[in-house]
């Protein structure tokens, strides 16, 4: 999933940063409130992680009532040091899915996260089954099948996969796949994408008498059915 994360205490972005990453999740994170609403306004993100106290002019609430406020139906949940209940009545109101207290444990926010990601998924019935001819892939369960067999991915693997599998038939480049898959902004020339589709490959393509990864030359890989 790509999560949002609006928050300026730099030792709290990082360890949440570093947290969602070793679950193999994509984050993008923001420092401030105008930057955080810039960002919160764009498509693509499953969650945002939002501060209450923000600098540059816009607060947590404010940022959420705005977004709230332009049809942005993007899961919330607030993360501050303001417990009282009049506080957290107000992030609800103001448009929050939950509201959790500073200081925090990681597992119980990753296990809030991925609730409030479920739930959206369930309500707003988002795509959360894939196929692409025999080869099928479900977000909830996390399998993925080709014809009767089981494909066992590693975590990487599915995301990757799966971003594949939502661009059916398009060309992918390399850029694209660092900067969704792997979440780099730059192309560190790494052959990290090659290995990685080539155990993709192994594991889709080799056991069946039909390729459905394919290499366009000098540009990157598209996923097809013949």
């Amino acid at each position: 999933m790509h999560i949002l994360l609006v928050e300026d205490d730099s030792k709290v972005r990082d360890f949440i940063v570093r947290g969602m990453r070793d679950h193999d999740h994509t984050v993008t994170d923001a420092a401030d409130g105008q930057a955080g609403l810039a960002l919160a306004l764009k498509p693509g993100f499953d969650l945002i992680i939002l501060d209450r106290m923000l600098p540059g002019g816009v607060d947590g609430v404010q940022l959420l009532e705005q977004i709230r406020a332009r049809n942005v139906t993007t899961p919330v949940l607030i993360l501050s040091a303001l417990t009282e209940v009049d506080e957290r009545v107000v992030g609800l109101n103001a448009g929050s899915d939950d509201y959790m207290s500073k200081p925090f444990a990681f597992s119980e926010l990753m296990a809030r996260a991925e609730a409030l990601i479920r739930r959206s998924y369930a309500q707003d019935n988002i795509q959360t089954r894939l196929s692409v001819g025999d080869l099928k892939m479900d977000l909830l369960s996390r399998s993925v099948r080709r014809g009767d067999q089981k494909i066992d991915l590693q975590p990487r693997e599915f995301r990757l996969l799966e971003f594949l599998m939502r661009h059916v038939g398009q060309i992918v480049t390399r850029t694209m796949l660092l900067e969704r898959v792997w979440d780099y902004h730059f192309d560190p020339q790494t052959n990290v994408i090659d290995v990685h589709v080539s155990r993709l490959r192994q594991k889709l393509d080799k056991p069946f008498a039909t390729s459905l990864i394919h290499t366009v030359r000098n540009a990157g890989y598209v996923l097809k059915s013949e």
